[in-house]
């Protein structure tokens, strides 16, 4: 009851215990890096109370095992958006690698009197369960699964959601320019936060998605929802009409049209434009949706739309053009 006590804000004096006794602390093995101690970063002493916008959870790992979870930091964003963190240490039970006590500073001797994973999980549980999480990285719910597994309990149902899916939406422009890892994203959006301690990287994952909020103007719940991936009609190929003002160009479609495919691609067969499912050197000209046209940029792009800039770059005559354009390139034809 006395570790229940304490993480529920009730008042007790814990057992003190050798730390040397935790599993680990190896001080005479040349493997062992003492870590050194450990900044509060300002986190709350007791788990916290209420209803929440939503949480994000972060963990940090004792070594390359999934399962060794030796921290867990919340970051619960209260309806005004102020966010309250949490952190607790997780004795793992398990060794620590080196190169993770480097990374987070956490080393064996500052878990000997922590609870263990089950304990841990029980006192936070009722918090989890009733609140959206919001994880940056999968990781995070594998190392909670693996964990359980591990102890021989349940794992626990629980709503998740992925910051760096949600940044992707975002900035999608970052893909390949440093990309959607709390590194790059702490550059880009300025944020201010201590790397590698769970309870700042929750917090950190927790701006990323207030962010995201107002710069698509969305809310967290239209935002956490399922995006649903376009699907396009099959590829259509025709032959062009050979006495069509346009014979020997040949098109390619891409993106949403107004039109269904098979009435695009009989305009251009009529006006004389063979109609291929993919971009080629033969391609002459690539049409794409007006909508996509304005929208979309770099990686966003439709792999042809690439295809076909990169063709441009280097010299090959391949026109790009919207649908618009495209009804009037061949309404012109018809009156040749």
């Amino acid at each position: 009851m006395a570790l229940f006590d304490w993480l529920l804000g009730r008042s007790f004096e814990p057992q003190r215990r050798d730390p040397r006794r935790a599993e680990g602390f190896e001080p005479s093995s040349s493997r062992y890096v003492r870590a050194s101690a450990r900044t509060s970063f300002g986190h709350a002493k007791h788990v916290p109370q209420g209803r929440f916008r939503f949480i994000a959870l972060d963990v940090e790992t004792a070594c390359s095992d999934a399962a060794s979870i030796c921290q867990i930091g919340l970051a619960c964003v209260q309806p005004d958006d102020e966010i309250q963190t949490f952190s607790m240490l997780i004795n793992p039970r398990s060794r620590f690698d080196p190169f993770n006590i480097r990374l987070h500073g956490i080393g064996p001797d500052h878990v000997a009197e922590a609870p263990g994973f089950s304990d841990a999980l029980e006192v936070l549980l009722p918090l989890l369960t009733q609140h959206h999480l919001i994880q940056h990285s999968n990781f995070d719910k594998q190392a909670v699964t693996a964990a359980c597994r591990s102890c021989g309990i349940d794992v626990p149902e629980l709503r998740w959601s992925d910051s760096v899916m949600i940044a992707r939406r975002a900035w999608p422009e970052l893909k390949g320019n440093g990309g959607h890892g709390l590194a790059n994203l702490k550059r880009t959006l300025n944020l201010r936060f201590h790397h590698h301690d769970a309870g700042e990287d929750a917090r950190a994952a927790a701006m990323v998605v207030q962010h995201a909020e107002r710069h698509l103007g969305l809310s967290f719940e239209d935002l956490t929802k399922p995006v649903r991936k376009k699907t396009y009609a099959p590829a259509i190929t025709m032959a062009g009409d050979p006495s069509g003002p346009l014979a020997g160009s040949t098109v390619v479609f891409t993106g949403a049209l107004g039109l269904s495919r098979t009435e695009a691609a009989e305009l251009a067969a009529r006006a004389g434009m063979s109609v291929k499912a993919g971009v080629t050197r033969q391609t002459t000209h690539l049409v794409i949706g007006d909508q996509d046209l304005s929208l979309l940029a770099g990686d966003a792009r439709s792999s042809k739309h690439r295809k076909a800039k990169d063709m441009q770059a280097v010299g090959h005559p391949i026109q790009i053009l919207g649908e618009s354009d495209f009804r009037k390139l061949v309404a012109q034809s018809d009156t040749v």
